[in-house]
């Protein structure tokens, strides 16, 4: 018979098993009338030639069995028996039921929570064409504008034009520019009327050929393509994303050829992205993409498009078929220096050209796509993977326990199946499959907790703005992650009680009227894995104390300003009509900063171009006899006159900004005390001494006019870094950041900040409101969601170990009821019995800290970086989470210790 028949055949009998097994003792009911009737036939009487029938036709079950077997669905039916019965057993306790089942709803769960995350935001490839092809050129660690002649990181869009005329190694070469940008605009109506209100919306600019090299199809119109990028300014069109064709255009079946509005540009729709495809960002979602050409519609300022030293684009790259990385980077780096020296701007000095010949760029895979998210979870979130994996090993040994002493409970039942001639390894069978239906049932408790947790710890990633658009829903490698840990989990649990159950003396166990024989009372397997547990748990606890203790550390950190009662926001000037630089635009910041310090309970304002975490501008500063200051990277930052006092930022020499620094006087600057100490010779006193930003031109000179204190930039553990101030008044910024130091209630300060911002120029956008205190409380997202994760998780592991001592020395104390009886029918006190009892917890868990001590030094040295102002080593933490075992295991043990002492002896003695 075929193989395809076969399966028929066997689908067949799956299904319609009853009909045939209807036919088959239809059958044997026909043979089995025939051969009665020629028994009749031979003079016998009716019982008689039944019997006679019977005799010769042989064992109709045992034929019922062998033309199942042949039926091919034998096993799926054993099976189905054995799932009905551990059902029926499970339900026959429901105590031990409910509890291993939310033991294991908590382990799966957490595992499937973490693994979602850890899946969207490190495994999961782009939704294009052929992921695996794809490449980065560097590293994707930069983001912005820069202007220096050498950059392995961002590339310029002259450069990427050459590149694709040039490469041998590419099938095509596109970009996407390094910062999303989020502008105001609206759907204009079918008319060309702006009827609704306006909407932050998500730009990002990409070139001409981004959509092809991706292999990226659009589901309605067509996407970018090379002709809107040809020429500066001249194509204003749009590719929007599923989520904003149903956000904004209510699923319009007619939404090509709409237009959209952003800032004063009105953009023509020309196509709609796949529901699939986010871009090329992990946690980032743009709304809609707009050619590279454009650029300038939206950010006046920013001179993307032409400048061969404008670097703001990552490059990707799609290999060709038999192109390898290796080929790739030598191509790729060869065309660089040549590209680069070929330019017409090109300064080649010599020094420019050491660091042109010393410059490398690494070609990275790109099937994953970038993201700023996964450089800072990546390693936290693997971290957690292991605390939640020894979470579930814990649940699993304390499961494994209560099987244990369950199946001596069983041990009478067990024997006699034996003795009516069920194998071992039937009854190990069955007892695997309680346990396998025991740890399903978890696994469907656990997918319910985990899309559950998932998105909370999605919030949590997220911080107090709109939520990071991140993939968290189950696919095929997490449905097959769960189903491997849910089956693991049953072999885990299972296989040992298994196994030790079935190992029975018959004789022994027969005679028992209660329970098993006495020498189960020792029960060494169970204390073994009570110790694990124990040992598990003091990991955890260590690592969650050292985490929390890393969180204080960083949490008390002086980052150089006040970071309490400062409010803080976005604006968006660009509706304004003013561009950055005009003196409007000066006089508009100044009367906002005016009309802001009139009001009530405001102690100070202040504009900024940069706050904490937000970037940084960086450029060399020149000092008159420090020749190797060209190499110094400075972070520049654009302030207001009342920026120090609005920060509290100390002043330690000199003096900051005031109304008299205009445009037409002396160029100034405040620089840090980190400054001082690395740029100017040693000794000296840098007030009144004339630096030069990045030249020394006049137009770049300016005169340090005061010293502050040093402060943080872009996370609360960096090292010093070198800081100069200057005023906007002399010099050309967009800004967007404005801080407000006030006293009284948040929300009143807020609305009358917007209203006397709006009173100034109705225009204006405000957006990002919040504090500088939350900003600064984002930067240790990663830091607060492993510590309290991990204090959960090490909380959650002490009450399964403390479930686990409860219910063992329970155990212990019901099975030596008899013992402890003539015990105190002997004289034994007490407070005796008591300590017999708390004496074995005792054992127990100083053998689960003895061994747990060596795990923790272990585990710790690999999450030391991980760790802010302590050691892996930390005594303090180890003391804590000794103490605190300790303290639990006295509370479980106590109440089996307290009912061990209340025993009636004259009740113990009669027990069995």
């Amino acid at each position: 018979m075929s193989l395809p028949s076969e399966l028929k055949r066997r689908i067949q009998m799956l299904f319609h098993r009853r009909r045939f097994r209807d036919d088959l003792d239809e059958e044997l009911q026909l043979h089995l009338d025939l051969r009665r009737q020629q028994q009749m036939q031979t003079g016998l009487s009716a019982e008689e030639a039944r019997r006679a029938a019977h005799r010769k036709f042989g064992n109709t079950t045992r034929i019922k069995e062998k033309s199942h077997m042949t039926w091919g669905w034998e096993w799926f039916e054993s099976f189905l028996q054995d799932a009905a019965y551990g059902i029926r057993a499970l339900l026959r306790s429901p105590g031990l039921t409910i509890v291993a089942l939310l033991s294991l709803a908590l382990g799966i769960g957490a595992n499937t929570a973490i693994f979602s995350l850890l899946n969207a935001v490190l495994l999961r490839s782009l939704p294009v064409k052929d992921p695996g092809q794809l490449v980065l050129l560097g590293e994707g660690r930069a983001s912005g504008i820069g202007d220096n002649f050498v950059s392995t990181e961002l590339y310029s869009y002259p450069f990427l034009t050459q590149l694709r005329q040039r490469n041998a190694v590419f099938s095509e070469v596109g970009a996407i520019f390094s910062m999303s940008s989020d502008v105001h605009g609206s759907v204009l109506s079918s008319s060309g009327e702006n009827n609704g209100a306006d909407d932050i919306i998500h730009a990002q600019f990409v070139s001409g050929n981004y959509f092809e090299t991706l292999g990226v199809q659009p589901v309605m119109g067509r996407v970018l393509a090379d002709s809107d990028d040809a020429s500066e300014g001249n194509h204003p069109v749009a590719v929007i994303s599923q989520s904003f064709w149903k956000r904004m255009l209510n699923r319009d079946p007619n939404a090509v050829n709409r237009k959209v509005k952003l800032v004063s540009t009105v953009y023509i729709i020309v196509g709609v992205a796949p529901p699939e495809f986010f871009g090329t960002k992990v946690g980032e979602s743009p709304d809609i993409w707009l050619p590279m050409s454009m650029v300038r519609s939206i950010h006046p300022t920013w001179d993307a498009y032409r400048q061969n030293f404008t670097q703001s684009l990552n490059v990707i790259g799609r290999l060709k078929p038999g192109i390898s990385l290796a080929q790739a980077t030598t191509n790729v780096n060869l065309l660089y220096q040549q590209i680069t020296q070929g330019f017409s701007d090109a300064d080649l000095s010599q020094k420019n050209l050491d660091k042109l010949h010393k410059a490398h760029i690494v070609v990275t895979p790109m099937s994953k796509g970038l993201s700023a998210i996964r450089r800072e979870f990546s390693e936290p979130l693997q971290v957690l993977m292991i605390v939640v994996a020894l979470v579930l090993l814990i649940a699993c040994a304390n499961i494994a326990n209560l099987l244990l002493a369950r199946s001596t409970a069983r041990a009478r039942e067990l024997a006699v199946r034996q003795a009516l001639g069920a194998h071992r390894s039937r009854l190990i069978r069955q007892l695997l499959t309680e346990s396998l239906i025991l740890s399903l049932a978890g696994g469907v408790l656990g997918i319910g907790f985990s899309i559950v947790a998932s998105r909370f710890l999605l919030h949590v990633v997220s911080g107090d703005f709109e939520t990071i658009p991140l993939d968290i829903s189950p696919d095929l490698r997490l449905l097959g992650f769960t189903f491997a840990i849910t089956v693991v989990t049953a072999i885990l649990f299972g296989t040992v009680p298994a196994f030790r159950a079935t190992r029975l003396q018959l004789v022994e166990n027969l005679k028992a009227s209660r329970g098993p024989v006495n020498t189960a009372t020792r029960n060494p397997l169970g204390k073994a894995l009570i110790i694990i547990q124990v040992a598990f748990s003091l990991v955890l606890m260590v690592g969650a104390a050292l985490f929390l203790h890393s969180l204080s550390n960083l949490n008390s950190i002086d980052p150089g300003f006040n970071r309490e009662n400062v409010l803080r926001l976005n604006i968006d000037t660009v509706p304004t009509g003013f561009k950055d630089g005009d003196p409007p635009l000066k006089s508009l910041y100044q009367q906002i900063e005016q009309r802001v310090a009139a009001l009530p309970g405001v102690k100070a304002d202040s504009f900024s171009a940069f706050t904490f975490r937000e970037g940084v501008w960086s450029d060399a500063v020149l000092v008159a006899g420090m020749p190797n200051n060209e190499n110094i990277s400075v972070a520049q930052n654009v302030v207001g006159n009342g920026y120090f006092d609005t920060m509290q930022i100390p002043l330690v020499t000199g003096r900051t900004f005031k109304p008299s620094d205009t445009a037409t006087s002396q160029r100034v600057a405040v620089i840090s005390e980190y400054m001082v100490k690395t740029l100017f010779p040693p000794g000296s006193n840098p007030i009144g001494m004339h630096v030069g930003i990045s030249t020394h031109k006049p137009e770049d000179d300016v005169e340090v006019i005061g010293i502050v204190k040093d402060a943080k930039l872009n996370s609360l553990n960096e090292k010093p870094v070198s800081i100069n101030y200057l005023p906007y008044s002399q010099r050309n910024w967009g800004f967007g950041d404005f801080e407000v130091r006030y006293t009284g209630d948040f929300k009143l300060i807020a609305a009358s900040v917007q209203d006397a911002i709006h009173s100034v120029n109705r225009n204006i956008r405000i957006v990002h409101l919040t504090t500088l205190d939350e900003q600064v409380g984002r930067s240790v997202t990663s830091d607060r969601l492993v510590a309290q994760l991990s204090f959960f998780f090490g909380v959650l592991a002490v009450f399964l170990s403390c479930i686990g001592i409860y219910g063992l020395m329970s155990y212990v104390v019901s099975r030596r009821t008899n013992e402890i009886g003539i015990r105190m029918a002997l004289g034994a006190a007490r407070t005796n019995v008591s300590w017999l009892v708390m004496r074995e917890i005792v054992l127990l868990v100083t053998a689960g800290i003895a061994i747990g001590i060596p795990i923790t030094f272990l585990v710790t040295r690999f999450v030391q970086n991980m760790l802010y102002g302590l050691k892996g080593t930390d005594p303090l933490s180890l003391a804590a989470a000794v103490v605190l075992l300790l303290l639990v295991a006295a509370v479980a043990g106590y109440f089996p210790a307290r009912r061990a002492s209340r025993v009636d002896p004259m009740v113990a003695l009669r027990y069995e």
